[in-house]
């Protein structure tokens, strides 16, 4: 039996105990909002310290997670050093998606039914904290002579961005790693991904009674005229074709919309809440200059209808997220779970980009190269991931885990 194949009957030995651990994370809920994910971390380190690995637990101030509009972050890491050498930090986030409507097992009672487990996060993305945590105890209980190092960094702000989960990290020394793995969501191993700025557009009009209109400003009508400007930009980002396989184009979406006051009464004030993704060639700057300069066209050209007067608009940013760029030096850890997922799945592993946007943009951005992989079936839809009966396949997270083991192995040993 060579080393390859005692990591694997290791993790075969302990995957009840695995599946176990998952389960006791999927139990403690991490809605977010409202983003009360202290609990869990305490839950986590409790969990962790039993295997022997003391998790240092990093509480992110409460005015710094109110300003998000959330409630309580504390990170975790655990080092496990073994020499001189690389460090690779294994990332997965605990927060999550509130579980809404429409399921037909507990959200949060983490039920076993046909060889999945049902959860909200049991796909996206607690099961990486069993695949990177058990990954992690098989290697070091093969025995073999190890260099440098793993930090686990298990984060808690993914959902809204990351600046107050791994950003923090960063941005306070607490961590500097060589390489990451960042926690998957399918087969493949995803080497970019798409940016994302978010907005907020508040379109101010005059309030008036519906049966004498032109003695208001309609704010409704003036975002008619504004979401027409928006939309149209669609029809060019379809010829902005981005060279990283698995991502096509830019695209812009508005997903809320408020405003009014009654059936009776013109609407003052309309607010609108637009998401543009951005392929890795783009500059956020560029995108974000161009967008202001598209709404404030917009409300040069909105004729009011007779009566009526300007309408007044104030633009904000909400979030920025950076794309994620394969950086030199990433190459071995790509080729070592290419290599270990197509012997342990049985098909060919692509390594790709991906539409959706995560928090390893800010590990990417400090310099640290990074990939995205771990327990996932071949698409994320096949998960319910971020829908009612989110779920994972057991045996996809059992040959996960191998696969992880099996990489840490190829790349910390002397």
């Amino acid at each position: 039996m060579n080393d390859f194949e005692r990591l694997d009957a290791w993790i075969d030995a302990h995957f009840d105990e695995e599946v176990r651990f998952l389960q006791a994370l999927v139990r403690v809920p991490t809605d977010t909002p409202p983003g009360n994910n202290t609990p869990h971390a305490l839950r986590t380190a409790e969990l962790l310290q039993a295997f022997g690995f003391a998790a240092e637990q990093h509480a992110v101030p409460v005015q710094e997670v109110q300003a998000l509009g959330l409630q309580s972050i504390t990170n975790l890491v655990v080092r496990r050093r073994y020499g001189e050498g690389p460090v690779i930090a294994l990332n997965a986030h605990g927060d999550v998606v509130p579980p809404g409507d429409g399921w037909s097992h507990d959200p949060y009672g983490a039920e076993i039914d046909g060889g999945f487990l049902y959860g909200r996060a049991a796909a996206v993305s607690k099961s990486d904290f069993a695949t990177f945590t058990f990954a992690v105890r098989a290697l070091e209980a093969l025995g073999a002579a190890l260099k440098g190092g793993i930090e686990l960094h298990f984060t808690y702000d993914e959902e809204f961005g990351g600046e107050a989960g791994p950003g923090w990290l960063l941005r306070n020394g607490i961590t500097r790693p060589d390489l990451l793995i960042a926690a998957g969501f399918s087969y493949q191993v995803v080497v970019a991904h798409n940016g994302c700025l978010q907005m907020e557009v508040t379109v101010h009009g005059q309030m008036s009674h519906a049966a004498i209109p032109d003695s208001g400003t309609d704010a409704l009508q003036g975002a008619t005229h504004i979401l027409q400007a928006l939309y149209a930009l669609n029809r060019d980002y379809k010829a902005v074709r981005s060279k990283v396989a698995g991502i096509d184009h830019p695209y812009l979406n508005v997903g809320l919309i408020a405003g009014g006051t009654n059936t009776n009464v013109v609407p003052g004030k309309v607010v609108l809440k637009l998401d543009r993704r951005m392929i890795p060639e783009e500059d956020p700057a560029q995108v974000e200059a161009s967008l202001r300069a598209t709404i404030d066209a917009a409300v040069r050209s909105y004729d009011p209808p007779r009566g009526g007067k300007d309408i007044r608009v104030e633009v904000r940013r909400l979030l920025l997220a950076r794309s994620m760029v394969p950086l030199p030096g990433g190459e071995p850890v790509v080729q070592a779970l290419q290599r270990h997922g197509e012997a342990l799945f049985g098909e060919p592993i692509p390594a790709l980009g991906t539409p959706l946007y995560t928090d390893v943009r800010l590990y990417t951005e400090a310099g640290i190269p990074g990939v995205i992989y771990g327990a996932g079936p071949r698409t994320v839809l096949e998960s319910n991931a971020k829908r009612a009966d989110e779920r994972l396949d057991l045996e996809d997270l059992r040959k996960a885990t191998k696969v992880v083991a099996r990489t840490l192995l190829d790349l910390l040993r002397t």
